[in-house]
């Protein structure tokens, strides 16, 4: 089947397979809903997904946020690109038809194993702050925090974006594809349009006080005043226009062109403006950084280092269980116990030590030393919560130099796995930060809000706190892209959105896999159970709700909420199986 699917790819086209297949798949089989201009192929991937399935497949495989991406990916992979060039074409797709969560305007890591060298290597195209930032740039007159969205919505909330610069690194170090053809698909959607989805629909309709902000924000998701409803056709020339730009002159458009003033511009003219200038542009770079690898079960766990504190986090919860037995699964009260105080003594750790290492010493090898994590794992030993929970004391010179951090993390963000047929392995996380960004729209579009993952205070009791805002500097992230190795060799790509909730579910669906035996499906398919600084939040409608009142007698303070991932799985084995959460509209496809 999966062959017949291939060949299939290489004779339509994007567009004209969309138009082709507009009548062929009925809105019911998309799971998540109104994909009604996809070839059949992907509805059958969809009703996968909705049936608890996996995706087999034994060349190639691709898991990204929305079923128009991966067609864009498979196609490209289908021909014989790489995971690289499926990647440019992946990204540029989602800044199409899931802009509120990446795209353009925003940066990404990506961790890519080489099946020619056996090696790891992660690039950091994370947004940096501009060079007129200060410390207080998101305090009031009298030195106070501003309210979040305060400093969200409009220019003062943007930093220089990454995500152009990562997509030309990645082209050119791994792909083989001309450039401007793994674009082609993106710019012939964006002219025909396509049909709005159930998550798009909602997502704008919930936010249209603050969308209003901007007049072309509003114009485009708003026409004619009223948010874009579930399967209305939605074109974007402008966007078009943009990746034009972007597949004739490549990212020198965005970092000293005419895409780059217009962002300037933007920003500056904004009514909340903020102080991005060219210059910070000019000298944007996509830094390649040591992955950050952990030990766990038989496996070594790789990841993105800081200015990420994703690969730490979740390296550190993982060593801390290393010595339990987890075996009895997911709905064990002990179990999530254990990994709830697991997390909560990572995440003491990260508020106060992790941030930008080009900045401020960031002691990576001693939280992830051995026997610093068997140390921390001994206040486990205990059947009740931990009462309380600090940040311990690595073997490190600087242990006392950081306050703890107050920065806040919201969810949004999208992750791609991909596994092409000479065995490279890609991991990506992708954003904008917060849903729809700054609301600033630039050439079809968005702009980042990423500034705010920087503490907005800059110390704290007289102490300075290591992710506080400086020019140049890169704000802390929660994203974690990873690859799991075994034995030298790649046996697992993961990642997803979520905020500061991503370490949770990356480190659940790993545990998932590895000690309670399932396949990724089930594994991204688990109910969430999640806890950070010490309430732990239980997935809402989920069998997760049953670990209530255990929890709660245990000592922890639970809540029930909407904890919507957007988990991409692919296992790699004798066969490349593949799983996409259900809770998003993504799909698994693969050869």
């Amino acid at each position: 089947m999966w062959k017949t699917l291939s060949i299939l790819f290489v004779v339509l086209g994007s567009a004209v397979a969309a138009q082709q297949a507009a009548d062929a798949v009925a809105p019911e089989a998309a799971g998540a809903g109104a994909f009604v201009d996809l070839p059949p192929a992907f509805a059958e991937a969809l009703a996968q997904k909705d049936a608890g399935a996996p995706v087999v497949a034994q060349n190639w495989m691709i898991a990204a946020a929305n079923p128009h991406a991966v067609q864009a990916g498979a196609e490209v992979l289908a021909t014989g690109g790489t995971a690289a060039d499926a990647l440019v074409a992946v990204q540029v797709m989602l800044g199409l038809v899931e802009p509120q969560s990446s795209g353009l305007g925003g940066g990404a890591f990506l961790v890519w194993y080489d099946a020619a060298s056996g090696e790891i290597t992660t690039l950091d195209g994370r947004e940096t702050a501009p060079l007129a930032v200060t410390p207080r740039l998101f305090q009031d007159e009298a030195g106070a925090p501003l309210k979040f969205f305060d400093a969200v919505v409009g220019g003062l909330s943007v930093g220089t974006p990454g995500t152009p610069a990562l997509m030309a690194e990645v082209h050119a170090r791994w792909g083989n594809r001309d450039w401007a053809s793994l674009l082609q698909p993106a710019i012939d959607l964006a002219e025909t349009g396509f049909a709005v989805s159930p998550r798009l629909a909602g997502l704008v309709e919930g936010d249209q006080a603050r969308l209003v902000s901007s007049d072309v924000t509003a114009a485009y998701f708003m026409p004619e005043g009223k948010p874009v409803a579930v399967g209305d056709i939605l074109k974007n020339p402008a966007y078009a226009e943009t990746l034009r730009a972007f597949a004739a002159d490549g990212a020198a458009v965005f970092y000293g062109g005419s895409i780059g003033k217009d962002i300037v511009a933007t920003v500056r003219g904004a009514d909340n403006p903020g102080v991005l200038a060219e210059m910070d542009l000019a000298i944007y770079r996509v830094k390649e950084r040591a992955a950050v690898c952990a030990p766990y079960r038989d496996h070594e766990v790789c990841g993105m280092g800081p200015p990420s504190s994703g690969a730490v986090a979740v390296g550190q919860i993982l060593g801390a269980l290393e010595g339990y037995d987890l075996s009895a699964g997911p709905q064990d009260a002990t179990v999530r116990r254990l990994m709830g105080d697991a997390a909560r003594l990572a995440f003491a750790d990260r508020g106060r030590y992790l941030a930008d290492s080009d900045y401020v010493p960031v002691p990576v090898a001693g939280l992830l030393d051995p026997a610093y994590m068997t140390g921390q794992a001994m206040q486990l030993d205990t059947e009740t919560a931990l009462k309380e929970v600090a940040p311990g004391s690595p073997d490190w010179d600087h242990a006392r130099l950081w306050a703890d951090d107050e920065s806040i993390e919201l969810p949004s963000t999208s992750h791609v796995s991909i596994v092409d047929a000479a065995g490279n392995v890609a991991s990506l996380t992708t954003t904008i930060e917060n849903g729809f960004g700054s609301r600033l729209m630039v050439g079809g579009f968005l702009l980042n809000n990423e500034l705010t993952d920087f503490s907005f205070r800059s110390h704290k009791d007289g102490v300075p706190i290591a992710n506080r805002m400086e020019p140049g500097k890169r704000p802390r992230s929660s994203m974690a892209p990873t690859i799991v190795m075994k034995d030298g060799a790649p046996v697992m790509a993961v990642g997803s959105p979520g905020g500061s909730r991503i370490i949770g579910y990356v480190t659940q669906a790993i545990v998932g896999v590895i000690d309670w035996g399932l396949d990724v499906q089930q594994a991204v398919s688990v109910p969430h159970a999640v806890n950070r600084f010490g309430a732990y939040d239980l997935e809402e409608g989920t069998d997760a709700e049953k670990l209530s009142a255990p929890l709660t007698d245990m000592g922890f303070e639970v809540n029930t909420r909407a904890l919507t991932s957007g988990l991409h799985m692919i296992a790699i084995g004798d066969d490349l199986l593949g799983g996409a959460d259900p809770r998003r509209e993504g799909i698994a496809f693969g050869d």
